[in-house]
């Protein structure tokens, strides 16, 4: 096939199987050691992830019933225990404003120089997860990591290079839902999510800690501490395998399902010596408070312009994530800002900035530690926001004692 290179059976790990196109360059990805770890992630982790698929199914059985969610009984010791996350590296201290993007190459270069403090490279949903896209993404995220990430678009000329200061990366794989069906192990779908985690830390990790960043990501979708236990322990598997000390690998978790907004202390916990930071996953909350309880009548939502993070349910979620973050020494990140500048439309234009400047307002005033924009355009308006309201690098030190927030509330 042209522009395709063979990968031998030689190459590839007996226990997998690759069903996708091997295009130029390709293999300095899919290397055999590579996929050798993401082998062995799969195999030690594999079954485990699907039974946590399967509690997910049979929760929601009872909550079709009528039962909602609440804080557990058995993880009491854990609310009420006093105990913080390990610590967050130097260059995770200050994330006033993280700017998302897909792993597109120009797309990346322009998120890194657009003057955020951290971007977050996005291999779930803000990248079409076809194969070419996610081993592309792969070579761009290693070329990044070894200085050499840069871009000439052939149909504008133009040039594309690395800025001499950037934002920090944060890569966000797929969820434990999600499986890559180009790959297979023992004739079943890999995890996505450990295979883009594989693949990323497997061939980044040293020059990242090199560069004096280290291997950070953020975890989406989701819903149990067990869920977030299993992360931890592929987190701990891959230092040992790598011969990293146990630690190195950060993670930010988005709290964007319902179910997860009951076991913020639970998911910091069983992460504790990996996680920085919980985050306000808004749109995705929203989604899953409809789909876990929408079948009950009292509580079915009003059109979404009038689901607003300042009030309800979705206030009182804001602010027990800054409460909760802050208690145990870790990041309380807003949520996303979904506007971007509006071209040959003055009024629209302005009007975006100003959703956007409100809600960054009410952000830093509520004690986020930094937020989330999805535009390079909106990146200075979001920092002269919590500029002006946060004057240090975060607000960890605002614990919020002053707060109740009661299983009602949420």
């Amino acid at each position: 096939m042209p522009g395709t290179i063979e990968i031998t059976d030689n190459e590839i790990p007996n226990s997998l199987e690759l069903t996708g196109a091997l295009k130029d360059g390709y293999e300095r990805v899919l290397t055999y050691d590579a996929l050798t770890f993401v082998a062995d992630l799969e195999a030690a982790f594999g079954d485990r992830r699907r039974a946590l698929l399967k509690v997910r199914t049979e929760r929601q059985k009872t909550l079709d019933t009528g039962e909602l969610p609440d804080f557990r009984a058995d993880t009491k010791h854990i609310r009420e225990g006093d105990w913080k996350i390990l610590g967050t590296p130097d260059d995770l201290q200050d994330r006033r404003v993280e700017i998302t993007g897909p792993v597109d190459r120009k797309m990346m270069i322009n998120a890194f120089n657009c003057g955020a403090s951290v971007f977050m490279a996005d291999f779930e949903d803000a990248t079409s997860p076809t194969w070419d896209n996610m081993i592309q993404g792969q070579i761009n995220c290693m070329d990044y990591a070894r200085g050499k990430l840069s871009f000439d678009d052939p149909r504008s000329g133009k040039s594309y290079r690395m800025n001499d200061t950037t934002a920090t990366l944060k890569v966000r794989p797929r969820g434990w839902h999600m499986v890559e069906r180009h790959a297979t192990f023992e004739g079943a779908p890999v995890s996505a999510g450990m295979f883009d985690f594989g693949l990323y830390i497997f061939h980044n990790a040293n020059s990242l800690i090199a560069n004096g960043t280290g291997p950070y990501f953020y975890l989406p979708k989701m819903e149990t501490m067990e869920e977030a236990k299993l992360w931890d322990d592929v987190f701990a598997h891959a230092e040992k395998f790598l011969g990293l000390t146990i630690g190195t690998i950060k993670a930010t978790v988005l709290i964007e399902t319902l179910p997860a907004a009951f076991q913020m202390d639970e998911i910091l916990h069983a992460l504790k010596d990996h996680i920085v930071g919980l985050n306000c996953g808004r749109w995705d909350y929203i989604f899953s408070y409809i789909k876990r309880i929408g079948k009950t009548a009292d509580y079915l939502l009003p059109d979404r312009s009038q689901v607003v993070m300042g009030d309800a349910f979705l206030k009182a979620y804001s602010l027990l994530l800054i409460k909760t973050c802050h208690r145990r020494g870790a990041h309380a990140m807003g949520g996303m800002a979904a506007q971007i500048p509006v071209k040959n439309d003055e009024a629209a234009n302005k009007a975006a900035y100003d959703k956007v400047r409100a809600d960054k307002d009410r952000e830093a005033s509520f004690g986020h530690d930094g937020t989330w924009v999805a535009h390079p355009g909106m990146v200075q308006t979001a920092m002269e926001v919590f500029d002006g309201l946060m004057k240090g690098p975060n607000q960890i030190h605002r614990l919020r004692e002053d707060l109740t927030i009661t299983r009602e509330d949420l």
